[in-house]
């Protein structure tokens, strides 16, 4: 536990931020000055110097060595993230964060960012309807909304031009920002000429940084949800898939159920059906030799289910996952997908679950998921493109933080070199601007003001898995409950009145009857025409 609190204190110590690419900074200026320090409005400063935010700063980059797996040099432009493009950013101080240090590091709040705040990731599963709805009308108004912040490359740093005087960059909706930003953190390396391209790279994937990094990649995508929404509560929901048979989010009222017309495609009764996917073409690109430039490119396909036996047996179960956890070691022997009896190899599910050694031509854990699902999802470039991705590595990040309280490692735990380019710990990420280095959050999920909800003691798991949604359904319908309750009282109060006025409408018959009954007696003793006696005679 000290070993996390000490990787907290040097968290604070660094800024957070957003991005590629933060809108001010792409564009000829930007690219010929490689500085990307923009002004924060609040006080019309570079990184909100004159409020003690920030300032701007050179970039740093490690200079420790990387694997074998990446032979090459100087023709990527990630190597050495971001000085391809800039060597200045903005270094925010304390709990300042955002791209000109103008918003808060993850967990804090206030117009001081002083204010910690733990939000909680829930099971999808236990959202009630109006939650789930809400989640996915917030998913399609991201699909349909432009970025305000940030914008897209679509060429190569040397096809800008030496001083930039050719910025190739282009909007890009929120949604599909974060699918691009996965295309680009995992794309093949260009070598030069139509089809000539390097695979073996990926600065997310296969090696240490597939858990920091996606960490990361989540909780700016929630920030931004949050901004665009302005529901500062929203978390992002996970599916706890241990034991599954199916696709038990794949309905019309959750991700999409599956079309009758094409087993392929999403039915027309969910939102999803009429999506559609960027960056699904990796070999078209390589052999123009260009950059995914987020045109459309066709609806999103799933067909979970039906996909190869052979490499999928089976979804993870409960017991995969508790020897995955229980495994000691982060990263082993070349810190690759052929690493054995790594947690790390094991969760990506390059390596067994049952024996922790590495199974070429096999889907384990994590990657059984994106192969069981039969279509966009299945790719890795293109895979955020399905909203599921979005459940799915929440839950991973859940078993990564399992792991974190389970063993507390020291940062040394994390390999300082020799892992493959990308994924050493003082690597800044790709690509994000300005910068995270992945042996940062290589930490628990508490010093990021998160948690999850299974994770919670049980009586906090109460409250949030079955008190929390029963309160919310009810605050959200709070109208037609004091509307039934004044309703229901005007009934009662009716259904008052009525009895009371019967009851005295009774009581003066009674009264009648009784007088009626002594009058018939009189005129028979005293008999007279002005006492109306022929009437009441009538009337007995």
């Amino acid at each position: 536990m000290r070993s996390l609190c000490v990787s907290a204190l040097l968290l604070q110590l660094l800024g957070t931020s957003l991005c590629q690419f933060p809108r001010p900074c792409a564009n000829s200026e930007g690219l010929r000055t490689k500085e990307c320090c923009p002004v924060w409005e609040g006080d019309g400063s570079a990184c909100g110097a004159m409020s003690g935010r920030g300032f701007c700063t050179e970039v740093l980059v490690s200079d420790e060595p990387h694997g074998p797996q990446y032979p090459h040099s100087g023709i990527d432009d990630r190597e050495r993230w971001p000085l391809a493009f800039f060597n200045r950013t903005c270094r925010c101080a304390g709990n300042y964060g955002g791209f000109n240090c103008g918003e808060c590091r993850f967990g804090y709040w206030g117009a001081n960012c002083a204010e910690y705040r733990e939000s909680v990731r829930r099971n999808i599963l236990t959202l009630s309807a109006a939650e789930q709805q809400k989640f996915i009308s917030y998913l399609n108004l991201a699909k349909n909304t432009i970025s305000r912040d940030y914008v897209i490359s679509t060429g190569t740093r040397a096809e800008m031009g030496e001083n930039g005087e050719n910025p190739m960059f282009s909007d890009i909706n929120t949604y599909d920002l974060f699918v691009w930003m996965h295309y680009y953190v995992s794309r093949d390396a260009f070598l030069g000429g139509p089809g000539n391209v390097w695979r073996d790279i990926d600065f997310a994937h296969e090696s240490a940084a597939f858990l920091p990094w996606h960490r990361v990649y989540l909780l700016h995508w929630e920030n931004e949800i949050r901004k665009l929404t302005g529901d500062f509560n929203f978390t992002i929901p996970y599916w706890d898939w241990r034991d599954a048979q199916s696709c038990e989010v794949c309905t019309d009222a959750l991700m999409g159920g599956r079309s009758s017309f094409d087993p392929n495609l999403i039915s027309p009764a969910s939102v999803f059906s009429s999506w559609k996917v960027i960056c699904t073409q990796p070999e078209e690109y390589n052999n123009r030799e260009v950059l995914c430039n987020a045109t459309g490119e066709g609806p999103l396909l799933r067909n979970p289910g039906n996909h190869d036996q052979n490499r999928v047996p089976r979804l993870p179960t409960t017991t995969d996952v508790d020897f995955t956890v229980n495994l000691p070691e982060y990263e082993t022997g070349p810190m690759d997908r052929f690493a054995n009896m790594s947690f790390r190899n094991v969760l990506e599910g390059f390596a067994s679950p049952e024996t922790g050694m590495a199974v070429p031509g096999q889907s384990t854990m994590h990657n059984a998921l994106h192969v069981f699902m039969n279509g966009s999802m299945s790719s890795v470039q293109g895979s955020a493109n399905d909203p599921i991705f979005l459940l799915h590595h929440a839950f991973i990040d859940s078993i990564f933080e399992r792991w974190l309280r389970t063993h507390q490692p020291l940062r040394t735990h994390y390999p300082l070199a020799n892992a493959p380019i990308g994924h050493n710990d003082g690597y800044n990420m790709v690509p994000f601007l300005p910068l995270y280095k992945n042996g940062d959050y290589f930490l628990s999920n508490k010093a990021l003001g998160y948690e999850y909800a299974y994770l919670l003691d049980p009586g906090q798991r109460f409250v949030q898995e079955f008190l929390t949604p029963y309160l919310q359904q009810a605050q959200e319908i709070w109208q037609w409950l004091l509307g039934a309750g004044i309703l229901g009282a005007l009934i009662a109060a009716v259904i008052a009145v009525v009895i009371v006025v019967a009851r005295r409408k009774w009581k003066r018959n009674q009264r009648r009857k009784r007088a009626s009954s002594y009058g018939e007696r009189q005129p028979l003793l005293h008999s007279s025409s002005e006492e109306g006696s022929a009437s009441y005679q009538t009337t007995l």
